[in-house]
C-alpha cells in the first residue's frame, strides 16, 4: 500500500506540475484537464506495462537466486518448502 501512494503521489506530482500552468482560478482549464488525463493515462499504461515485465521475470529471478544459494527451487519459481519439523502430521 505504502509503494501504491508514493507512486500515486508521484504520478500526481509529475502530471499537475506538467499540464497545470496556471493558478489563478479554481477550476481547471479544458487544456489542462484533457492534459492532465492524458498524463495520468500514459504513467498508469506505463506502470502496467513494467508491473507484467516484473511479474513475468519475477519467477525466473527466484529460481536463479535460489539457485546461487543452493536451494532448491519449486515448480512456480519459489523456494521449496522446507521438510515438516517433528509433530508434524505426516500423510
Amino acid at each position: 500500500l505504502r509503494d501504491f501512494l508514493l507512486v500515486y503521489n508521484r504520478m500526481t506530482e509529475l502530471c499537475f506540475r506538467h499540464c497545470v500552468c496556471n493558478l489563478n482560478y479554481r477550476l481547471l482549464t479544458g487544456r489542462e484537464e484533457s492534459c492532465l488525463d492524458s498524463c495520468a493515462a500514459r504513467l498508469v499504461r506505463a506502470n502496467h506495462r513494467l508491473m507484467g515485465a516484473y511479474v513475468g521475470l519475477m519467477p525466473a529471478l527466484l529460481q536463479r537466486r535460489a539457485a546461487e544459494h543452493g536451494v532448491p527451487a519449486g515448480p512456480s519459481g519459489l523456494p521449496a518448502s522446507p521438510d515438516p519439523g517433528p509433530g508434524a502430521a505426516e500423510s
